[in-house]
């Protein structure tokens, strides 16, 4: 049986790239999405009618008892759980003497601790089967920190941090636990750049380039097939690391 994976926030952007990559590589792929169903609904469309296998299944990867019915699904469909790809989050650009309590408790809730509520109960089956992979998609600004984006460099931080700390722990159950940490990639989180800005920062990038979402998701699926290699975090960024 093909390996089933399970990728969160995958109706757009590097989900979306991910979703792809690994459907035509025929993996058995559970899409997961919380907002954007018509995406998510193209995504499979697309894919299925291509003879591969996706799909799709609505969760609020903030709240536990959502994140177990997902668990759920793909083990009622599939039977088992091979890969968990933590990818849903946000982003929020705000200066920290400005920021909330909610702007703090949303950030969180979406980029860290819904790591914890998918990955804890994915592990469920992944432990007893002494098998599995889990790739977080954290961001460079958890290794350097950005301006404006305290809450969001603490939770991609946050990310990195689970996925050493699993690496070692889980190692012994053949578990392999490792963080794609990007750097600036054209999707949707970026649209918001001018043209101008888009221009200095193609300037700070040593390739003088965004990196493209399907750049993110090779390497996932590198990091799937690779059997040796947990505990990283590694940063696709065109050698933009400040």
């Amino acid at each position: 049986m093909n390996k089933v994976v399970i990728v969160t926030g995958g109706s757009r952007g590097i989900g979306a790239a991910i979703v792809e990559e690994l459907a035509n590589a025929n993996y058995n792929v559970i899409l997961n999405y919380y907002n954007s169903e018509n995406e998510a609904n193209t995504i499979k469309n697309i894919l299925t009618n291509c003879g591969k296998t996706v799909e799709i299944y609505k969760a609020d990867v903030r709240n536990r008892e959502e994140v177990k019915g997902l668990i759920n699904f793909a083990i009622e469909k599939f039977g088992r759980i091979d890969v968990l790809i933590n990818n849903a989050g946000i982003c929020q650009s705000k200066l920290f003497t400005d920021l909330t309590d909610d702007d703090w408790n949303n950030m969180i809730q979406t980029n860290l601790t819904s790591v914890f509520y998918t990955t804890q109960e994915a592990l469920r089956y992944m432990v007893s089967r002494k098998e599995g992979c889990i790739i977080n998609i954290s961001s460079i600004y958890g290794i350097t920190g950005a301006s404006c984006e305290a809450h969001y460099s603490a939770a991609k931080a946050g990310v990195d941090g689970i996925t050493k700390s699993l690496a070692k722990e889980l190692g012994p159950s053949n578990i392999r636990v490792n963080s794609i940490a990007p750097g600036a990639i054209d999707t949707d989180m970026n649209k918001f750049l001018t043209v101008e800005e888009r221009k200095e920062l193609n300037n700070e990038i040593p390739l003088e380039r965004m990196g493209k979402p399907e750049e993110i998701a090779s390497c996932a699926k590198w990091l799937i097939e690779n059997e040796y290699t947990t505990g990283q975090v590694i940063s696709v960024n065109g050698g933009w690391l400040f």
